[in-house]
């Protein structure tokens, strides 16, 4: 099972001894040159199922033949094969299944929430890794009833032509299905908060203040969210760390902006951001007002080496105390200014 084959193809050798014992009749009564007689004889052997061509060869060769050989009648894949070499098979058993491949079916799990947009008959096109750069296109043949509980998503069915047999069963593809396209204004999909009484996003009205606005949203795919209405084109959204910004929002009592116009009562301030502090081991070279130059170990988080380095001071108290020469475990961040020692502490044992 799962070999492709061509139409013709050999699929098992069947022995018939009832088949052997009427040819050996044939032959007999041929040899008496009576046409009447040697015409019936064929006609049986034709009856019980043999080929023109099996009793030409009988005729030929001038001894039996009840081994017959099953081909396909299609190119195909095979699906089952219940022959087996010395079983013994019943009369109407199946020997084997195969599926045609001049046609294909691709069964697309579609958004439970783009069943609306599905009908059969509709155009699609399908791309595969295998064939990289090509569209093969097809038709929606059906919609199955039912739908997929854990991926919330419903099965249709598409027709692609496959007269070269390129694609196989068990491949995996990728469907855009055709339709009347209409414009749509997308934002990012986390760039919309859900509140559970109405949907918001923050708009950025500029010198880092922002205020949110309530929007209606549509169809949602591929990290994309459809707005009906609430935004217009052109107004730019908070794509990250918007939950932050409407949790200060919602604390200072700020109102959205609602559906159909007018503005927010007031704007905030984004949230300032806490700078990251990094914190090694070194040793004091060097010390002046305003900073201090240190042989330190690696800071694998900065994918550092261990190097020597001069950090300035947040503040000159911070190296009140200390010398040349001391071994300290220090505490820096990276502002635009450049690394900035926060903080420093003799290592123990000093």
């Amino acid at each position: 099972p799962g070999d492709v084959v061509r139409a013709g193809a050999p699929i098992a050798d069947l022995l018939l001894p009832e088949w052997g014992g009427a040819q050996t009749e044939y032959l007999s009564v041929r040899r008496l040159g009576k046409p009447d007689l040697t015409a019936a004889a064929r006609q049986r052997l034709r009856l019980m199922g043999m080929s023109d061509g099996l009793i030409a060869s009988v005729e030929r060769s001038g001894r039996p033949n009840g081994v017959v050989t099953i081909t396909t009648p299609i190119s195909g894949t095979i699906q089952t094969l219940d022959a087996r070499a010395g079983v013994t098979l019943a009369m109407g058993q199946t020997l084997a299944q195969v599926s045609g491949l001049g046609t294909v079916w691709l069964n697309a799990a579609v958004p439970e929430a783009r069943a609306g947009d599905v009908r059969v008959g509709q155009n699609a096109s399908a791309t595969l890794a295998s064939f990289p750069g090509e569209r093969f296109a097809g038709r929606v043949i059906a919609i199955l009833p039912t739908t997929q509980a854990d991926s919330r998503t419903l099965t249709v069915r598409i027709e692609l032509p496959n007269r070269d047999g390129r694609l196989r069963p068990g491949m995996f593809a990728s469907v855009v299905l055709g339709g009347d396209a209409k414009p749509a204004l997308l934002v990012p999909s986390e760039a919309v908060i859900r509140t559970g009484k109405r949907t918001l996003v923050m708009l950025a009205a500029g010198d880092g203040r922002y205020h949110p606005a309530e929007v209606r949203i549509g169809r949602e795919a591929g990290g994309e969210t459809e707005i009906l209405a609430g935004l217009s084109p052109g107004e730019k959204v908070v794509a990250s760390g918007q939950f932050l910004i409407d949790s200060e929002a919602s604390l200072s009592g700020i109102e959205a902006r609602p559906i159909g116009g007018g503005a927010a009562s007031a704007t905030i301030a984004a949230p300032a951001s806490k700078a990251t502090l990094y914190e090694t081991t070194g040793k004091i070279e060097r010390i002046t007002a305003n900073s201090v130059t240190l042989s330190h170990e690696p800071v694998p988080a900065l994918d550092w080496p261990a190097m020597t380095m001069t950090f300035a001071l947040a503040n000159p108290g911070i190296a009140r105390g200390f010398k040349a020469g001391d071994r300290v475990r220090f505490g820096f961040d990276r502002p635009p200014a450049g690394p900035t020692l926060r903080h420093m502490a003799k290592v123990a044992g000093q």
